[in-house]
């Protein structure tokens, strides 16, 4: 190839990567702009941010940045994103670790078969229901005291509850085996159960509840993607 040829083809290829580039730093557009009268700021998604943790920084309920944002399904929120805080102010630096313990884990890793407010065997989920990808192992979520145990709870099979101590709770239902009892206090990360089967349906998955005072919360707003 001539030597002019390389040098076209080397300065295409440089402006496409720098174009890339560039794009890959420009905020996301919000998916949905509300139009409202209330003051507040636009908040840019960070990698692996969860729309708890924007909450926390903020000092803004959950429930209200979800409805202001029209945002039913924490998995459409992309890095980058613009995220209406209403009557949010910018925060003060707050160390990456500040709210690490209030932070949820995946009790278990693997492809989500149903998601929270679906209908999954003629019932409403209340959770999401995790398919383990291979590894049947289940961690808790978050650190907290075992309050509830049951062998066979219905159709939920092993039923765990975990009280987290600040209206907090997650629930691990259709254990196959259970390593904790009622009054334990454990670790996040550590291992409490293996995913099961219970009932009549016979596949293997976790159902995973997180409840904030008694009431299921929709778990993908607490939990990284």
């Amino acid at each position: 190839m001539p030597k002019d040829k390389y040098l076209k083809t080397f300065l295409f290829t440089l402006g496409t990567l720098l174009f890339i580039a560039g794009c890959a730093s420009t905020p996301i557009t919000p998916a949905y702009k509300p139009e409202t009268t209330t003051p507040g700021i636009y908040h840019s998604v960070a990698k692996g941010q969860t729309l708890w943790r924007i909450s926390q920084i903020y000092n803004i309920d959950l429930d209200e940045i979800a409805r202001f944002n029209r945002i039913s399904d924490a998995t459409n929120i992309e890095t980058g994103q613009l995220i209406f805080i209403p009557r949010g102010q910018k925060p003060q630096h707050i160390p990456k670790t500040a709210y690490s313990s209030e932070e949820f884990i995946w009790p278990v890793k693997g492809k989500v078969l149903s998601a929270f407010g679906q209908t999954f065997n003629n019932m409403i989920n209340k959770g999401i229901n995790i398919q383990p990808a291979g590894n049947t192992d289940v961690v808790a979520s978050r650190s907290g005291k075992v309050v509830f145990y049951s062998d066979n709870l219905e159709s939920f099979g092993k039923t765990i509850i975990i009280d987290h101590n600040d209206g907090f709770s997650t629930v691990y239902a259709r254990n196959h085996e259970v390593f904790i009892k009622a009054g334990d206090k454990v670790q996040k990360g550590s291992l409490i159960a293996r995913a099961g089967s219970a009932g009549r349906d016979r596949a293997t998955y976790l159902h995973f509840e997180v409840r904030k005072k008694h009431i299921p919360q929709n778990p993908f707003f607490y939990l990284s993607h």
